[in-house]
Order: C-alpha cells, then sequence, then structure tokens
C-alpha cells in the first residue's frame, strides 16, 4: 500500500510539473465550449438568394421584403432577369433562385394560386435542401397572412382541410436551438480527449525518458503501476467535467435536467474506460509519435460515429452495428437525456453496463498487456 501511495504521489507530482497539461484542464474545456457549438450546427444562415420579380406588384413587392427580412437569406439580387440570377449562381454569389412569374398578384388574387420558381444549387446539398425548405416555409407563411387579411380565399380543391391550423410543440429543447444538443455531446468529447490522449502519452513519455526501466526492475506490480496512472487522469476528466459545465451554465446557459450525481456516475466510469484505452496504446506504441497516431485514429472514429454530429439512426446498418461498439456513442446518447431529458439512472442501466463492460476490458487489456521484462 506504501508503495502505491508513493506511486501516485509521483504521478501527481509529475501532472503539477507540467504546465501544459495543467493549460489544458483549463483551456480545452473553455475554448471547445466557447467556439464548438457556435460553429459545429445544421442552423444553416445567411443563405445567398437571388429574386426575379417579373410581376412588380404590390405583392411581389411584399414578399420580397419578407424574405429580405428573413434572418436566414442575404438578398443578393432584385430585378433582374433569370439569365443574370442563374449567373450570380454560377460565380458562386448566390445559391438559389425565386422567380416570380408575371400577373403573380392577379393570378394569386383571381384564383387563389399562383406559380412560382425555385432554383436551387445543388453543388452544396445541404445547402440546397435546406435553403429551399427555408423558402418554402416563408413562402406558406406568406400566403397564410394573405388568407388571414381575407386577400386571398383558401382555393376550393384545398377542402375543409385547409382551415386546419398546425401548431407544433417542442419538448425538452423547445427554443430548437442547436446549442442545446451539441454541449453535451462536446463534453463527452473533452472526457474523451482526456482520457485518451494524456493517457496515451504518459507511459511513452517514460519509455524515452528512460524512466520507465527502473519501475520495471522494481518489485512494483504492473497493476499498482497502471492504477497510480488511471487515478489522477481519472480526477482531471471529472475536474474537466465541472469547467464544462460551468461553462455550459454561465455561457449559454444549459443546466443539466436530470441528477448530476447521475451523470458524474456515468462520466466516472467512463473515464476509467478511456483511461484504460489510453495505456492501451501507450503499452503498445514505442514513441509518443506512434501514440499519438493510434489515438488520433481511434478517436476520429469514436467521434464521427458517435452521433456528435448526425443521429446514429441516420446510418446505414452496417454503420449502426459499429457503433455497438463504440463506447463515446453511449456516452454521448446518455449526457444528452440527463442534460436536455432529465432521465434517472433506472432510465440508463443498458448504456452504463455497457460503458462498465469498456472500462474492465480495456483495463484488464493494458495491465496483461504490460510487459515488465520487455
Amino acid at each position: 500500500m506504501r508503495t502505491f501511495l508513493f506511486l501516485l504521489e509521483k504521478e501527481f507530482k509529475q501532472i503539477l510539473r507540467n504546465r501544459i497539461i495543467l493549460a489544458m484542464i483549463i483551456a480545452l474545456p473553455t475554448i471547445q465550449l466557447a467556439i464548438l457549438p457556435h460553429a459545429a450546427t445544421y442552423e444553416i444562415r445567411h443563405i445567398n438568394l437571388a429574386v426575379v420579380d417579373a410581376d412588380h406588384s404590390t405583392l411581389s413587392a411584399e414578399l420580397t421584403a419578407k424574405l429580405n427580412a428573413s434572418r436566414y437569406f442575404n438578398l443578393v439580387s432584385d430585378g433582374t432577369s433569370y439569365e443574370d440570377a442563374l449567373e450570380l449562381v454560377e460565380d458562386g454569389k448566390a445559391h438559389l433562385i425565386l422567380e416570380i412569374p408575371p400577373h403573380f398578384e392577379k393570378d394569386l388574387r383571381l384564383a387563389s394560386k399562383a406559380g412560382l420558381m425555385i432554383a436551387v444549387d445543388a453543388v452544396d446539398g445541404t445547402m440546397g435542401s435546406i435553403g429551399s425548405s427555408y423558402l418554402n416555409q416563408i413562402l406558406q407563411s406568406f400566403t397564410a397572412g394573405l388568407v388571414a387579411r381575407g386577400e386571398i380565399a383558401y382555393p376550393e380543391a384545398a377542402g375543409p382541410q385547409a382551415r386546419i391550423q398546425v401548431i407544433p410543440q417542442y419538448r425538452y429543447n423547445t427554443q430548437l436551438d442547436y446549442k442545446t444538443y451539441m454541449v453535451p455531446g462536446i463534453l463527452v468529447m473533452l472526457l474523451t480527449l482526456v482520457g485518451g490522449i494524456l493517457a496515451a502519452l504518459n507511459i511513452v513519455s517514460e519509455k524515452e525518458q528512460g524512466t520507465l526501466e527502473q519501475i520495471n526492475v522494481s518489485p512494483v506490480p504492473k497493476q499498482s503501476y497502471l492504477l497510480a496512472k488511471v487515478i489522477p487522469f481519472w480526477i482531471i476528466g471529472l475536474l474537466t467535467l465541472a469547467i464544462g459545465l460551468l461553462i455550459a451554465r454561465f455561457l449559454y446557459g444549459i443546466v443539466p435536467a436530470g441528477s448530476l450525481l447521475t451523470l458524474y456516475t456515468f462520466a466516472a466510469v467512463y473515464v476509467v474506460a478511456f483511461t484504460g484505452f489510453g495505456l492501451l496504446i501507450s503499452v503498445a506504441a514505442k514513441t509518443q509519435q506512434q501514440s499519438m497516431f493510434i489515438a488520433f485514429f481511434f478517436l476520429l472514429i469514436f467521434f464521427l460515429m458517435g452521433g456528435l454530429f448526425t443521429p446514429i439512426s441516420s446510418m446505414p446498418y452496417w454503420a449502426q452495428v459499429i457503433t455497438w461498439f463504440n463506447p463515446t456513442a453511449y456516452l454521448i446518447d446518455v449526457v444528452r437525456l440527463i442534460v436536455m431529458k432529465g432521465s434517472g439512472f433506472a432510465d440508463l442501466v443498458p448504456q452504463f453496463f455497457c460503458i462498465l463492460g469498456f472500462a474492465v476490458v480495456f483495463n484488464v487489456w493494458a495491465i496483461f498487456g504490460y510487459d515488465k521484462t520487455a
């Protein structure tokens, strides 16, 4: 026991002497949470829209003004011909074209319907599909406003169902704020980086410095040595999570709807799992360069296939099967459910045992993979 305490003291002293690690504990969650939730978003704004108004009527001017006032569109052209607008698309200055035909107002007032043409630049498929969806919503809102003012009537072909008003009610993320969805995932990414990268570099650095040979020739059991490596990074990981939660609270107003105890229980087991994964990498690698390459190879897969940016349900089935073996996918799901939905431990028991299984496998593998005679 005394030997283990001495090893633990040595690890803490090494970490406290390393100013880069200490800076990362503060800087990593601060910078990541301050920047990434704004950059990693599917809420696309400032879409360049070219409007070709061939009607020049009161309603076409009102529609153009409504589009220009939208927070999603930037009006880059108004009143030009369709050919001129098409050149803007080819030059990359416009993403969509809305052509208002002649007699637009006349057709709308007399027949309660009028045709519009939307042309979409599909080179950027995401921008095109989301931009056209935004444009359709604004056009429907514009038509509904005309009906409410009595300027046009419902088309007879629409029938009585056209008078049904649908008012959606959103639960959990009522404002549809993408940052509320992304911040919990970024918290998991921070825990993964602390456990995976820092732990992966730890033993390898001692190999390069030659201090590992002194440990190998000593009577210190390898279980005690690796456990002394795990505990400091486990504490650093939980401290990083605390800093991240504070930043989320004061920067974005995000407060976990569920229990902090449940959140920290899952985080504690997850950090043990990924610290074991990092130690497993450091046991296998010979240099810090090798360790970094191996760690980034796996972490990239864990992040991209863990549901951080895209839902797992939208992936092909074979990719969903791969996520069964991805510990990051389980914790991202857990943290989002706790923070946004307020799920309790009883709702998350399957995820808990999966993460616990990864912790056991990675750490036992690291113990058996570490050879003191090598």
